[in-house]
C-alpha cells in the first residue's frame, strides 16, 4: 500500500500505529535513501562474518525486512525479532509465512526485553526513537547480552556538528523525498509529526554510544548524507 498518511493535516505525533504499519514498507523504501542497497549490503556482511548457527535478534524489527534478507542468505541462522507494535508484527508474521521463513517474533518493549546469548543484534533506525537518557543503557544491555565476538549492527539518521551543513543536507534530503513522490506539504507534515519523537545523534555520538558500552571498535558500512550504518564489534 502506498504511503499517503501525511496528505491530511496531522492530529498527533508520529507513532508506529496501524496506519503506519499498513504502509511501512513503502514509507521506508521512499524515505530512507538507498534503503534496499544498504539493507542488502548489511545482510550480506552479516552472512559472511557470523558463525554457523548464529543467533540473531532484530530490535524494532517492524515488518521483518532485515530478518528475511538474512534468512534468504543463510538458512542456518536462528532469527528473532522484537517490536512493540502488534500491527507491525502481524505484517512480519504474514511475510515470514509467505516466504517460508522460520522466525520468532516477540511483542515487547526493547527497553524491557531479555537480550542474552545472541551473536548479532540489529537495530535499524530504532535507537533514534529511544529517548536520549535511555539510549546508552539500551546499548549497554545489548553489549552485555552479546556472545563473545558478537556484533551490533545499527543504522541511524544523523546530524552534523556544523549546523549549516546539517541544514544543507536536510534540504538535499527533502529534495530526494520529493523525487520519490512526496509533496512538500507531506514532507513538512511528517517533519512536524517527528519533532521530539525522532532525536538524531551525530556520527561521533553514535560511535561513542557503542565504544562507551565496551565495544572494541566501530566501523561504518554505509553512508548517504544524513543516513548511516554502523557495525560494532564486541
Amino acid at each position: 500500500m502506498r504511503d499517503e498518511i501525511f496528505k491530511e493535516p496531522i492530529s498527533k505525533q508520529f507513532e508506529f500505529d496501524d496506519f503506519v504499519a499498513s504502509v511501512f514498507d513503502d514509507m521506508i523504501s521512499r524515505s530512507v535513501p538507498f534503503y534496499d542497497v544498504s539493507s542488502n549490503l548489511n545482510a550480506k556482511l552479516l552472512a559472511k562474518i557470523l558463525p554457523k548457527d548464529a543467533s540473531v535478534c532484530d530490535l524494532g524489527c517492524s515488518t521483518a525486512n532485515s530478518l528475511l534478507l538474512l534468512n534468504n542468505l543463510r538458512n542456518d541462522l536462528v532469527l528473532s525479532g522484537v517490536d512493540n507494535s502488534e500491527a507491525m508484527l502481524a505484517n512480519a508474521k504474514n511475510k515470514a509465512k509467505a516466504y517460508g521463513a522460520d522466525i520468532e517474533f516477540i511483542l515487547d518493549d526493547i527497553l524491557e526485553c531479555e537480550l542474552e546469548g545472541f551473536d548479532a543484534v540489529l537495530a535499524n533506525y530504532t535507537l533514534q526513537f529511544i529517548r536520549p537518557p535511555k539510549r546508552a543503557d539500551l546499548v549497554q544491555k545489548i553489549y552485555n547480552g552479546l556472545n563473545e565476538n558478537g556484533v551490533f549492527l545499527f543504522s541511524e539518521k544523523i546530524i552534523f556538528e556544523d549546523k549549516k551543513l546539517t541544514k544543507s543536507v536536510i534540504e538535499i534530503y527533502e529534495d530526494y523525498k520529493q523525487a520519490q513522490g512526496y509533496s512538500r506539504y507531506e514532507i513538512a507534515q511528517k517533519r512536524e509529526a517527528l519533532e521530539n519523537v525522532l532525536v538524531p545523534y551525530t556520527e561521533e555520538e553514535n560511535r561513542s554510544l557503542a565504544l562507551n558500552a565496551g565495544f572494541k571498535r566501530v566501523e561504518s558500512t554505509f553512508k548517504w548524507g544524513n543516513f548511516m550504518s554502523f557495525l560494532a564489534f564486541k
